[in-house]
């Protein structure tokens, strides 16, 4: 069974990141969102909160063969706790492809899991970052994040 493991500080879970997930889950036998930490950033919605409205958005897209799961250590010890046998990143443009590929080395450096890229598709341009900054300046994100994820997280 191939099981890919998609991890990510998912704040918010974005239409780009319900793209990677939909082309992930017709490539493997079973998809596992993981819920990390990102030392770099702060959170703006709890773990628990995230983890309960992607899986919200998972149900209303159908998408049965996904779970989510939440964790505090590496994302490569996370995958292999779940049995993965890949890891999977989205990527939007240049940049992230450079920033993950270093990523990459050194997961499968230290655990031998390779990485799969998934474009983020006509989402390519939406970040976490742009829709935190659309919701502080009270704009419509609707365009750019499932609905679940909109209600669940009770924002605009």
């Amino acid at each position: 069974m191939n099981i890919g493991f998609y991890p990510g500080s998912f704040d918010p879970f974005t239409n780009g990141h319900l793209h990677v997930v939909k082309s992930a889950s017709k490539l493997f036998d079973k998809v596992i969102i993981g819920i990390g930490i990102n030392s770099t950033k702060s959170r703006h919605f709890s773990k628990e909160v995230i983890e309960d409205a992607i899986k919200q958005c998972l149900i209303d897209e159908n998408l049965s063969n996904v779970d989510v799961i939440s964790y505090n250590n590496l994302s490569i010890d996370a995958a292999i706790s779940c049995n993965c046998n890949y890891i999977i990143r989205g990527l939007r443009n240049d940049m992230d492809y450079h920033y993950e590929e270093n990523i990459a080395q050194i997961n499968e450096e230290l655990s031998n899991l390779d990485t799969i890229y998934i474009r983020s598709g006509k989402y390519g341009f939406i970040s976490s970052t742009m829709i935190m900054d659309l919701i502080k300046n009270h704009r419509n994100v609707s365009k750019y994040v499932p609905k679940a994820i909109i209600q669940k997280l009770n924002i605009i």
